[in-house]
């Protein structure tokens, strides 16, 4: 589970999970994507068929308050959106 850090829920991915079987996860930056897909077919026991991976870079910041200049960071991460096979799916919401 190292190479799978967390699942990416958001608005578009979770539609794009109900329409075409693509799912997100941020995953470790080192990790290619036969380890992205060999993981997360470990991890929920489904197959997957595809995996597009993206780096997204540290995002700075800078506000001007009144107590002076505020600076700030995002963390930088890689985000991996994989394919499972259809009629497969992943249950985020299930405690297993």
């Amino acid at each position: 589970m190292s190479i799978i850090i967390k699942p990416i829920v958001t608005e578009k991915i979770t539609k794009d999970g109900e329409v075409f079987n693509r799912f997100g996860f941020v995953v470790d930056k080192k990790a290619n994507k036969i380890e992205i897909k060999k993981a997360v077919e470990a991890a929920y026991g489904v197959s997957v068929t595809e995996v597009n991976t993206m780096n997204y870079r540290a995002d700075r910041t800078v506000k001007y308050t009144k107590s002076g200049l505020i600076s700030g960071k995002t963390n930088a991460y890689k985000k991996a959106v994989v394919q499972v096979k259809e009629g497969e799916t992943i249950d985020f919401y299930n405690n297993i």
